[in-house]
């Protein structure tokens, strides 16, 4: 069984939020973990919260401990604080599971 994440963003920056994809994507890779569906979208129908949302996707791990250790690692944070922040508006975890492989 996997962990997993249903994601929800507001991308400001498209540009700079590939590169956070470019940077973060060994270290997630290196903690067994990946992304499922990636979408970028025009318009919601419906939600439960403020943030705007404009990029959904799933990223997953071998576990939740698996999680934690990669958002906690030195140099996600760096790739994190370059490029997520300042090409991100708003996240939304819009679910946490356990996935059945």
């Amino acid at each position: 069984m996997a962990y997993e994440m249903l994601v929800g963003l507001e991308i400001s920056d498209p540009a700079i939020y590939s590169q956070y994809r470019e940077a973060m994507a060994p270290i997630l890779k290196r903690f067994g973990g990946g992304f499922r569906y990636d979408f970028t979208i025009a318009e919601v129908l419906k939600k439960e919260t403020d943030n705007p949302i404009n990029r959904v996707f799933t990223i997953y791990f071998a576990d939740q401990a698996s999680r934690d250790s990669f958002f906690s690692d030195p140099d996600y944070k760096k790739a994190k604080e370059k490029f997520f922040e300042k090409s991100v508006t708003a996240t939304t975890i819009l679910a946490e599971y356990q996935r059945p492989d």
